[in-house]
């Protein structure tokens, strides 16, 4: 069974920057699609990014384009978004998934597997 645990949330100021990593264990992880979401009080749990089994191919939403990059290492079973610039309007719960395709996936209902977020706050 796949685990994904996120860690890297926390309060920080407009403009800030922050980086979330989700290190996951119990399966293949160099071979599955990963992704980021994030869901705010009130709302659908939306795509931020994602990226491919390689690396080499990723995805953005367009409200995070330019200020978010999302990353994977193979060595260490880990996917990482490193936000910059960030603003209120980032404040949610962010959720690392995984797929056992290779693809590019950006559909929430394809992932097979999901961590417990982990809560980012952007302060005015």
């Amino acid at each position: 069974q796949v685990q994904l645990v996120e860690t890297g949330g926390g309060l920080v100021q407009a403009g800030g920057s922050l980086r979330l990593s989700c290190a996951a264990s119990g399966g293949s992880f160099s071979s599955y699609a990963m992704g980021w979401f994030r869901q705010a009080p009130g709302k659908e749990r939306d795509i931020v990014a994602a990226i491919n089994w390689s690396g080499r191919t990723t995805y953005y939403a367009d409200s995070v384009k330019d200020r978010f990059t999302i990353s994977r290492d193979g060595a260490k079973n880990t996917l990482y978004l490193q936000m910059n610039s960030l603003k209120p309007e980032d404040t949610a719960v962010y959720y690392c998934a995984a797929d056992r395709s290779r693809g590019l996936i950006t559909i929430l209902a394809n992932y097979d597997y999901w961590g417990q977020g982990a809560q980012v706050t952007v302060s005015s």
